[in-house]
């Protein structure tokens, strides 16, 4: 049965490491789509704010998003009619960050200690909240410690997130997040705090550039439940109408990804400066954040570590009354894409073989 042709298909990912940004860079989604005459559209580069603010609520019919898991997570539970078609996890820094003169040196010296947190006023979910309480939580509960052991410190941000559209340029999409003018790292210079969390490219940029001390990189602990958290793993989802009206689209979707990411693994050079182009972040700070073999981190797929672990971190943002309610994500996920692009991509294997 045919299904009726997709007018648009809006995409939106995060400035991190995704396939889905790759094929994007490439201009392999758009290719995907012109035969069937479906225009593919940048909501984050919309002049429409409320277009923009579906990054975080996933309300714009007919779209995609690879990124970071928190606002997906937080959509699904409030209600929004999404699924999961893959889960990218790409290992990155996160940086518990202290100054060098704190006397803090592992997370057992952070008891009674203060610790500065971001508040975003003008949000409808506060991720960069989230992400940190999670890297802290986690540093704690090695050390037998809780969140409870510590002082935690606002600094309040009364901003958006949505609020200027991003813009494209020669050097790739720039990111208008005001978040990258760290409000908890000002204070931790200023001594108004004792630590704070940062993570990714820019986190490993603000240890480097102010000479911070490491008191511990959740990301790089050898269990997963550790490293778990808004990019570990990240969610590739679409809203349930694309699914339902036009199931090949999404095919399509994780086809691109996958072709993505087979690229990447063979071309690391290129691949790290089309990294380093889409976290608006240097090729060294590629290596420092996310490692030598960050080109091989590009792994979509629906791996049960991966399920698990978004399981876990669920539960954790429910807990903390991030998200409205806790849910199985195990339910969430529409493992059909993700079957239906690998079949794909077999045939097309095979044709090239013979």
């Amino acid at each position: 049965m045919n299904q009726p042709a997709l007018p648009t298909l809006w995409y939106t990912r995060c400035p991190v490491p995704t396939g889905l940004g790759i094929a994007l860079q490439h201009g392999w989604l758009d290719q995907a789509f012109a035969a069937q005459c479906t225009e593919v559209r940048s909501l984050r580069e919309s002049n429409d704010r409320a277009v923009r603010e579906s990054h975080f609520d996933h309300t714009l019919q007919n779209s995609v998003r690879h990124g970071g898991n928190i606002p997906a997570l937080w959509a699904r539970s409030s209600g929004r009619e999404t699924r999961v078609i893959g889960l990218s996890w790409a290992d990155e820094v996160q940086l518990i960050l202290t100054r060098p003169d704190s006397g803090i040196r592992t997370p057992a010296d952070l008891k009674g200690r203060r610790f500065g947190l971001p508040r975003w006023r003008d949000v409808q979910i506060d991720f960069t909240r989230a992400q940190a309480l999670r890297g802290l939580e986690n540093a704690l509960k090695l050390e037998g410690l809780s969140v409870a052991d510590v002082e935690l410190v606002d600094f309040d941000i009364n901003a958006g997130y949505s609020d200027a559209p991003a813009t494209r340029g020669p050097g790739g999409t720039t990111w208008n997040n005001r978040g990258h003018h760290n409000h908890e790292l000002v204070g931790l210079l200023r001594g108004e705090v004792d630590a704070i969390f940062l993570k990714g490219a820019h986190g490993a940029q603000a240890a480097r550039d102010f000479g911070l001390h490491v008191v511990i990189d959740t990301g790089s602990h050898p269990d997963p439940l550790i490293r778990s958290n808004n990019g570990t793993p990240r969610t590739l989802t679409v809203d349930q109408h694309l699914l339902t009206h036009h199931f090949d689209a999404a095919v399509r979707i994780v086809d691109q990804v996958l072709r993505a990411e087979t690229w990447a693994w063979a071309h690391p050079d290129e691949t790290r400066r089309y990294l380093a182009r889409e976290a608006n972040t240097s090729e060294a700070l590629v290596v420092t954040a996310y490692g030598e073999d960050a080109h091989l981190r590009l792994r979509t797929n629906l791996a049960e570590t991966s399920i698990a672990a978004l399981q876990d971190f669920t539960d954790f943002l429910a807990r903390w009354q991030f998200i409205p309610q806790r849910f199985d994500v195990r339910d969430w996920i529409d493992p059909r894409p993700w079957a239906a692009a690998q079949e794909l991509q077999r045939a097309n294997a095979e044709t090239v073989a013979a």
